[in-house]
This record gives structure tokens, sequence and C-alpha cells, in this order.
């Protein structure tokens, strides 16, 4: 698949190190070209997968070959990714991450000389390059060098505690937190954040062996290891290392966060970003958030709170979130899956920067998460997905659109990506997703029976049958 993410593909099938090294080079040689009179500097990082080397040395090794210098951080977060090229003043990078898709999957993830995914006409012109085979490679005495640098996650966690400033009442607080790190990029940043923040830590699958201790996606239905080991510590005293404040959960490449409460309830990926804004806009009053189309509405609700706040919405994916973000000079942006993208860190979602705030809303208060959780407004959200070659493959979303628009005429529509419809009480959105071979559904509402309702008002507008 072929998007505005990247590239993702099943390894030795369709993600080989022969595509990679295709793919790379198309990416190379579009920054070399946009540099005259030296080598540009790329970095490079994987998120630990099993089989993730094999694809990391083609992508150097293509890169070299355009004529670009590479700057190997190894196992890496795809944040951490971002932090180095703004450290390191490069050009660029890619990171060989396949996200929150199953073990089998690997992809190639493009960065810009801000450390942000390209924009849409930046990802198409790359694409145009790998389909054309537009690759200018370089003679031998102009091939570029390929060094090491290991100190992404130092440089990345001490970026955080500057930005944020929380490890002093974090501290002061001594809290215990339960991590799964998912054996991925996350292991190590994750523990070395946590430990800074003088947090007492459970870590589990916290060693980065790349083979995952359970289904990657951070959703409830996965995160079973993690409810159990915070409920494991509700009966601990302080000697014994204390009950867990809450548990987080990082995805592979660890540019997504989960939560569970500290009585083990998994309240999700759509808190995530409500519960950093939150105490983004405590610590530094109204400002400009930024969410995708499919994030729920509760941020909106946390932004009335402070008068002359205000939320953009945007199409899904971080570079579109981004494009709002940074001309808005805005605090904080995200996604409702769990992606917090925090400006003064990183232009990419970043775990630790939602670990970081998350705990020091807490340590702002004297009262446990769950009760903080449900003092915000609450919504059933239900989220679908249709495999696109049930239906008729990628073509048939665009008249499953139109069918959608033409039956909810009267309602407010946004189709700044797929459909969304937006009714007194709740909101639907249509679309194909950018990462899988899928459409999504998501319906948001005050009850989960009318969310269901809407999804399928929607599926039988479109014409799609949703499971």
């Amino acid at each position: 698949m072929l998007s505005v993410s990247g590239a993702r593909g099943i390894v030795g099938q369709t993600m080989t190190p022969v595509f990679a090294a295709t793919f790379a080079g198309a990416f190379g040689s579009h920054i070399q070209a946009g540099i005259t009179g030296r080598r540009a500097r790329l970095v490079v990082a994987r998120d630990g997968r099993i089989g993730g080397d094999a694809l990391a040395r083609a992508v150097q090794g293509a890169l070299a070959a355009t004529g670009c210098d590479v700057i190997d951080i190894g196992i890496a977060m795809t944040p951490t990714a971002g932090v180095m090229i703004d450290a390191l003043k490069a050009d660029g990078g890619m990171v060989i991450t396949a996200s929150h898709n199953p073990i089998e999957w690997n992809g190639l993830k493009c960065l810009d000389g801000d450390g942000l995914a390209p924009p849409p006409e930046t990802a198409q012109q790359i694409i145009t390059r790998f389909r054309n085979s537009d690759i200018a490679f370089v003679g031998p005495q102009q091939i570029g060098v390929i060094a090491s640098d290991d100190s992404g996650n130092q440089r990345h966690v001490e970026r955080v505690l500057h930005a944020t400033q929380a490890a002093p009442r974090v501290r002061a607080k001594a809290l215990h937190v339960v991590l799964d790190s998912v054996n991925a990029s996350g292991c190590v940043g994750g523990r070395m954040l946590l430990e800074a923040l003088g947090c007492g830590l459970t870590h589990i699958h916290g060693e980065a062996t790349g083979i995952f201790g359970h289904t990657p996606e951070p959703t409830a239905e996965n995160l079973g290891d993690l409810v159990h080991a915070v409920r494991a510590t509700m009966s601990r005293d302080a000697a014994h290392g204390g009950r867990a404040a809450c548990g987080f959960a990082q995805d592979p490449d660890a540019d997504r966060l989960a939560i569970v409460d500290e009585t083990g309830r998994y309240i999700g990926e759509e808190y995530t970003l409500v519960l950093a804004a939150l105490r983004m806009l405590e610590l530094h009053g109204a400002g400009v958030l930024a969410a995708n189309l499919s994030t729920s509405r509760m941020i909106d609700d946390v932004a009335a709170r402070f008068p002359g706040s205000r939320v953009l919405r945007t199409a899904v994916g971080e570079a579109n979130v981004v494009a709002s973000l940074k001309p808005a000079r805005g605090l904080l942006g995200g996604e409702g899956n769990g992606g917090v993208i925090f400006p003064r860190v990183c232009w990419v979602r970043d775990s630790l920067s939602a670990m970081a705030l998350v705990l020091d809303l807490l340590a702002s208060r004297d009262e446990p998460l769950s009760q903080i959780v449900d003092a915000l407004p609450r919504y059933a959200i239900l989220k679908t997905k249709l495999d696109l070659a049930a239906i008729g493959g990628l073509p048939a979303v665009s008249s499953a659109l139109a069918r959608m628009k033409a039956a909810f005429a009267n309602e407010r529509i946004n189709d700044a990506d797929g459909v969304r419809i937006d009714f007194a009480d709740g909101w639907v959105h249509l679309r194909a997703s950018n990462t899988e071979p899928i459409a999504r559904i998501i319906a948001e509402a005050p009850t989960m029976d009318r969310a269901r309702a809407l999804v399928d008002s929607c599926a039988k507008a479109a014409g799609l049958h949703p499971s």
C-alpha cells in the first residue's frame, strides 16, 4: 500500500529488500533534487520488529547510492527520528515501521526536514518517482556515508522533560506506572522517561525482542496483560511498589498511546489526546488545538472550558493535522488513535510526550485517573471496518461517498477526507484507510445504541455492509 503514510506490505511478498531499496531510492532522489552543493543528510530508524534489519540495510544502501549521507539511529521510536532530524539538522529521514500492523507487515515512513510526514502532494511526488523508477543513483565518488548515532532516546527524553517541565511535580507524587512496550521500539525510551520522572515502573513486554507479546494495535481486546498487571498492583502497599496510578500501552513505533486507569479499566485511545490537551490548556491557557475528522468531540468540549480556544478539524493523517497546527502556532494536536503531537518536542505523534502530559495532569490533582476521566463528557464511539475486496475494491468507496452525501444533504457535511456527517446528537465518518486495504465507518453519539444506528444508517445510505 502506498499513501501519504508511506508504504506498507507483507514481508517476503510485497515488502522485500528490493522494494525497500527502490522506494528509498525514490525518496532519496526527491530529497537530493531539492539540495544543491552538498549531500543530503537523512536519519534512518526502525521499529524493532523482527526482520526489520534486512529492510533497514536495504534502505540505507539505497539512500547512500542516491548521494545522501545516512545517520543510522537503530531501533528507535518514530517520534525519536523526528527529534533527531531536528537535533542533527538533517534534511529528512525514513523509519522502517508498519506501526500497529501485525508482525508479518512492515513498511517505510518518510519524514521531511521538519521531522514530519510530508504533505500529500509531496508524498505523491515520491510515489510517482517510485512507480516510474525515476531514481538518480550516483557514481562511486558521490555515494553517501553511512554513520551511526545512538543518542536518540536520551535526546528525546531530555526534550520531553524540558518541554513539559513536569518532572518536579510528577516526582513529588512518586507515581507508579505499568508500561506495555509490546517488545518494540518504545522499550528503552519509555523506561528512560518514566525513570527520569521518578516513577515506579512495572514494565511488561519491555524487552526489544521484535517479537510482539500480543497483537500490536493498542486496543482493548489486545491489552489484557496490561489490565491484569495494573489490577495486580491494587493490593500492594508503598513498601512493595505501591498501586499503579495508570497503565500505558505503546504501539510498535511508539507514536500512539492507549491508557488503562488505576482500576484496570481500559479507557482507550480517544482519551489520550483529550487528557493531554486538558493539561496543556491548564498550563498555558486558551490556545489552538488540531484533531482529525475521526477524533471524538471530547476535545471540543475540553477546549470550550477555556474561552478563546478552538479546535481545527483536518483530514486523517498526522501530516494533515500538522498542516493546520503549524501555521496556527497551536499548542497541541493529534488523532483519536492515541496520537499526540506536541510541537515543542517534535511534529510527529509521540507516546513519550503523551505520557509526560498525562502524568503531569495526575500529579496536579488529588484524585485518581478514573475520577478525572469520569468527569469528562462521555460519548459512545463505534469503529467498524469493511474489507475493500468484499465491496468491489477502492473504486467502490468513491460512489459510496457520493451516495452518502446525497442521502444526508440537509445535514452538516465535511468531505475533506471521505465524508463526515454531523448531526445534533452525534456524527458519522466514512473513509478509506491510508494504511490498510479497508474502509472505516466511525460514529460517535451519547449512547452506543445511537452510535450503532448512525453506522447502520451510513452503511445503508452508502450501499455498504460493515462487519
